[in-house]
């Protein structure tokens, strides 16, 4: 028996699934390892959450939890998502597991002692008030290339450009907002450049890699690999296992992919089987599109490295939007998987997910165009196509599937269409066009209603019985292959339509077996509805709430708590120094003495003071706002002023004084 290893990629433990990390990767993953499973391959199907990285600790400062608390309470609610969609995991488990640890570190140290990972001594930024070397994602600044502000010490998310955290211009420490200072430390590189030509071979050589796979990773291969940095300072993470090397961990994307391995290692050690042959058999990779550049270049590395098979294939899913808006979880403009499921039957999540466009291209999730497929395709086709077959064998036919006799024409090509179906979608789905096989599916199930339209069968039962019969015999046999080959996309339903056709669905649940047709004589079960429309009023909701969120956190950003007024620091300060910004009407360059420190502040006060009017003036500043550039001028403050005349607030106090 062959077997397949097959992976879903490692959701992040920061928060749970949203409707587009199902579309992407967890769906797709879960039809393919079903489809396997249905052909007798043996399928290891694992998963795991990925809970090491610096946003999970960043976070967990930020709101004074351990890091550990966060990845719990995300993990628990991750997995509860996945198991709502009927994704059939053989084992999801977590990169806290001791068993990763251990895999983890035994994978580094081998990597170590081969001589693909280095020392070396770079500049990083160190935090001298939190005592620390900063890693990326503790820097914020302003980026060099497009000067986007916000930037982060990995990423700029406004020009998409990688970063090095040294490179950012004016950064500050994400944790208590100080600047930092540059600092030489010790760190261990990944030979990444060493793999470059075998990586182009494999990526060039390998025709089951998908298109935008394949040609992401040649780019990436002709623009040259730099190594990469394995580790971090850091106390969240594994720690690197070398004996000089206290206080750093290996960077997540470092142990992340070993996820794969220990989570199947741990199903092994439960199953008593070998992961390995799985492995070795074939091994497939289900992932989003934003991480190829790890799966097709990065890990293969690492793997040629240790000396390891490499996997056959990365399937990567595209992007889904929202409504035509790209999804914003800070914005509320997101649908949550756990949210969704409670309220719809996941065959139909699944359904719409893989029908609405391929998956290696962006698509948009409408509640509109759901609510049509839902009610058009899977009511009123399916649906309908099931109910008025079993309903009239039941009715005309004592529920007895009735015995056949010469086909016409129009019986043979319905026929040969229902016998020729489970290969197509076969075709479809061994080449991952999960959605190409489920539209064929659909276009038969739309040409059986016509063909029962056109036969008529309830005036044939009387005027011509044997074709009443040959009929209501074909319509049957539709039934039960569209049970089988719909088992992949949509399991609970295809075991209904099973169930109501008296079928054991262990037995009937074979691919091989799809296009057998059930003998004249079989009795079947009362019809059921399967599928119900979505009312106008549902969809009117649901739209009606999602935009009431998206407003709702618009405005709920300019409210704050007492907590966060408490962290406002408000100081009576004396304007020491005054200027028009030049190129603003606006604007004016002020010179702030708080007491403690002198700053600069951009205030738009140009047009109520002039620069010698507003100088020795006592004011209200913010000091410890996030700084921020205004027509390019650094501005570290903010003076409080009244909305509507501009005037600033003034105080008769002592300079420095704080305002509680």
């Amino acid at each position: 028996m062959s077997k397949v290893f097959i992976t879903s990629a490692l959701p992040y433990a920061n928060g749970p699934c949203h409707l587009g990390h199902l579309r992407s990767t967890y769906i797709p993953a879960d039809i393919y390892a079903r489809y396997n499973r249905m052909n007798d391959v043996d399928v290891l199907f694992v998963c795991a959450s990925d809970e090491h990285g610096t946003p999970i600790a960043v976070r967990a400062e930020q709101i004074g939890k351990s890091p550990k608390e966060i990845a719990d309470k995300f993990h628990k609610m991750i997995k509860r998502d996945l198991e709502l969609c009927n994704i059939s995991f053989d084992n999801f488990s977590r990169t806290t597991d001791p068993l990763h640890y251990e895999i983890s570190q035994n994978f580094f140290l081998k990597l170590y002692e081969k001589g693909y990972i280095y020392e070396q001594v770079i500049k990083q930024p160190y935090c001298n008030t939190c005592k620390r070397f900063l890693p990326d994602r503790y820097v914020e600044g302003i980026c060099p290339h497009c000067k986007g502000e916000g930037a982060r010490g990995d990423h700029c998310e406004t020009c998409g450009r990688h970063l090095d955290p040294i490179q950012l211009e004016e950064p500050t420490c994400l944790i208590c907002s100080s600047t930092p200072e540059i600092k030489e430390s010790k760190q261990y590189f990944f030979k990444l450049s060493h793999f470059q030509d075998d990586l182009g071979e494999w990526i060039e050589g390998n025709d089951e890699l998908p298109p935008n796979v394949k040609n992401y990773a040649i780019q990436w291969i002709k623009e040259g690999l730099k190594d990469w940095i394995l580790t971090r300072d850091m106390e969240w993470g594994i720690p690197v296992p070398l004996e000089d090397a206290e206080g750093k961990i290996i960077y997540v994307w470092g142990e992340a992919f070993l996820g794969y391995i220990s989570s199947a290692a741990q199903w092994s050690r439960r199953e008593n089987k070998p992961w390995e042959d799985y492995w070795n058999d074939k091994a497939i990779h289900f992932i989003g599109k934003d991480i190829i550049y790890h799966h097709s270049i990065f890990w293969p590395a690492l793997l040629m490295g240790y000396g390891c098979k490499l996997p056959d294939n990365v399937v990567a899913g595209a992007y889904l939007s929202l409504e035509g808006r790209k999804m914003s979880t800070s914005k509320n403009w997101v649908i949550w998987a756990s949210q969704f499921l409670e309220k719809f039957d996941s065959d139909i999540v699944r359904y719409y997910l893989t029908v609405n466009a391929p998956l290696g291209r962006d698509t948009d999730f409408s509640w509109d165009d759901f609510q049509r497929r839902v009610n058009d395709e899977l009511a009123d086709v399916l649906g309908n196509f099931m109910h008025r077959t079993f309903t009239f064998t039941n009715r005309f036919f004592d529920g007895s599937i009735p015995e056949p006799s010469e086909f016409d024409e129009y019986d043979e090509e319905f026929k040969n269409r229902i016998l020729s179906i489970p290969d197509i979608v076969s075709e479809n789905i061994e080449h991952f066009k999960f959605r190409e096989g489920l539209i064929e599916i659909i276009r038969l199930a739309k040409f059986g209603n016509k063909y029962f339209n056109d036969k008529e069968p309830w005036k044939a039962v009387k005027e011509n019985p044997e074709g009443a019969a040959n009929c209501i015999y074909l319509c049957n046999q539709l039934a039960k292959v569209l049970s089988v080959i719909l088992a992949p996309y949509i399991p609970v339903r295809a075991s209904k339509i099973m169930e109501i056709m008296n079928l054991d669905v262990e037995e009937t649940t074979s691919w091989k077996t799809a296009g057998e047709f059930v003998p004249a004589g079989h009795k079947i079960g009362k019809p059921k509805p399967l599928f119900s429309k979505i009312d106008d009023n549902i969809i009117k909701k649901e739209k009606e709430t999602l935009y009431d969120n998206l407003e709702e956190t618009e405005t709920m950003k300019d409210i704050i708590s007492i907590d966060d007024f408490a962290k406002m620091d408000l100081r009576i300060s004396e304007i020491i120094g005054a200027e028009r910004v030049e190129g603003s009407e606006n604007l004016l360059k002020l010179i702030v003495d708080t007491g403690e420190k002198k700053i600069q502040v951009v205030a738009g006060l140009a047009k109520k003071y002039a620069p010698e009017e507003i100088k020795g003036q006592k004011v209200v500043v913010l000091v410890n706002l996030k700084p921020a550039k205004l027509f390019g001028i650094k501005s570290e403050g903010m003076i409080l002023a009244t909305s509507d005349s501009l005037s600033v607030l003034s105080a008769d106090a002592h300079v420095g004084e704080k305002i509680k």
